[in-house]
């Protein structure tokens, strides 16, 4: 909360594409003694005269005049329209962070995800709902599987041909698309086609797209759980190989709203990885050489994590203007002098440090450190079957040594790595 509650609460009344004559004898009554009447310009139109508050039109962006506005109009009853249900990707989450929650008075309308479930008899509970206003539509990718039911709240009429492509292109091109136009209105219509076939010509800026996911037979499969396949990544060899990696992540133990570093980050699996966990896991992959770095871009957007930061430099150098992480992934440059310090001191407490190594150098300095802070040291061999002439045979890939330790999550002495007083 960062603005001083008003003296009358702040009325946020939801309103559909039906407009006046879909809401509620409540929300008129809202409406109807607001002094001022806050909202986008569309919903604004949708009021009778007979609602006689100060109509204010949200300017662009909007998220930076909140507080603005409710600062002028504090003195004043005030009214916020807000499309559908104003706590589901609504204006009622700003309002509730500046204000808090008991400032508010909510009235709540049907969701264009209510409608849309409604409309196609999708069972809401289980329908996936991934929002592509003022977000980037790759993001979309982390939720594509065989089967799975999504819908996508559009950001205007070109995003059902947007989403056609990202389909085709991450290999569900059979999926099924259902164009949703002016929920709950008389004016309303849909569209229906199959993504890599779609022409249809953009419609009505207020739509949701129903998606059944279909996946091509030649599609690469990506599961929900950490250890995608190596070829979903491009790389120049610099890449954390499949089998470690589900070890490494399980390690790490993504938890939601969490946020790693992924120091030394390669082609960004790890990161990327983290992030796939949850849609509120976040990740900084620090990266010094710069192909590199843009290679964990493409990789990202790849992967539907196009929220990924790539911080481009050496380390620990480029930590230090870095929030502070509830995990560290150190997979390259470990020798680095002070990095591993920098990465300890940075860490929260009770936060997880991981770091793997191939050579004798950083396994050197990876047992000093667990002999003074603790944690497990771990040896990690994987072998792949291969042809040997006309038979098959093991063939051992480099053994990766791992340490991997917890932050105490209180005040303690801790010896200094080598000190052996």
């Amino acid at each position: 909360m960062s603005a001083a509650a008003p003296p009358h609460p702040v009325s946020v009344v939801g309103i559909g594409a039906d407009g006046w004559s879909g809401l509620s004898g409540g929300a008129r009554a809202a409406l109807w003694e607001a002094e001022v009447v806050i909202g986008g310009a569309r919903q604004l139109e949708l009021l009778p005269p007979e609602c006689a508050g100060v109509r204010v039109a949200w300017p662009s962006p909007l998220r930076p005049a909140v507080p603005r506005l409710l600062a002028e109009h504090r003195e004043r009853r005030i009214a916020v329209l807000a499309s559908g249900d104003p706590m589901f990707y609504g204006i009622g989450r700003a309002l509730a962070e500046e204000l808090g929650p008991d400032a508010l008075r909510v009235l709540p309308h049907p969701s264009s995800v209510s409608y849309a479930c409604a409309r196609l008899g999708w069972p809401l509970e289980d329908t996936e709902v991934v929002t592509l206003v003022g977000r980037p539509a790759a993001r979309l990718a982390a939720s594509l599987h065989e089967s799975r039911r999504l819908l996508v709240l559009s950001a205007d009429a070109s995003t059902p041909a947007t989403v056609a492509a990202l389909l085709t292109a991450h290999g569900f091109g059979p999926s099924r698309l259902r164009v949703l136009e002016q929920l709950g209105s008389e004016a309303e219509t849909y569209a229906d086609g199959i993504a890599e076939t779609w022409t249809h010509a953009p419609g009505d800026r207020l739509n949701v797209i129903a998606i059944d996911c279909r996946a091509s037979a030649d599609a690469l499969r990506l599961g929900t759980v950490p250890g995608l396949p190596d070829e979903a990544y491009e790389h120049d060899g610099q890449l954390t190989k499949r089998h470690i990696r589900a070890a490494t992540l399980a390690t790490l133990a993504p938890a939601p709203d969490e946020l790693l570093w992924d120091v030394g980050g390669g082609s960004g699996s790890i990161a990327i990885e983290w992030m796939r966990a949850h849609g509120s896991c976040r990740a900084v992959s620090v990266e010094r050489d710069p192909a590199r770095a843009e290679r964990i871009t493409r990789n990202a957007e790849r992967l539907g994590v196009p929220g990924l930061r790539v911080v481009t430099g050496p380390a620990p150098a480029s930590l230090s203007e870095l929030a502070s992480p509830d995990a560290v992934f150190i997979g390259g440059g470990l020798t680095a002098p002070g990095l591993l310090d920098a990465c300890w001191e940075a860490l929260r407490p009770g936060g997880r440090l991981v770091a793997n190594t191939v050579t004798l150098e950083s396994e050197s300095l990876l047992g000093e450190w667990y002999r003074s802070y603790g944690g497990e040291l771990t040896r990690l061999a994987v072998a792949h079957a291969v042809p040997v002439g006309g038979f098959t045979g093991w063939r051992q890939a480099m053994p990766v040594t791992q340490w991997s330790v917890s932050k105490p999550s209180f005040a303690a002495s801790v010896p200094v790595p080598g000190d052996r007083t």
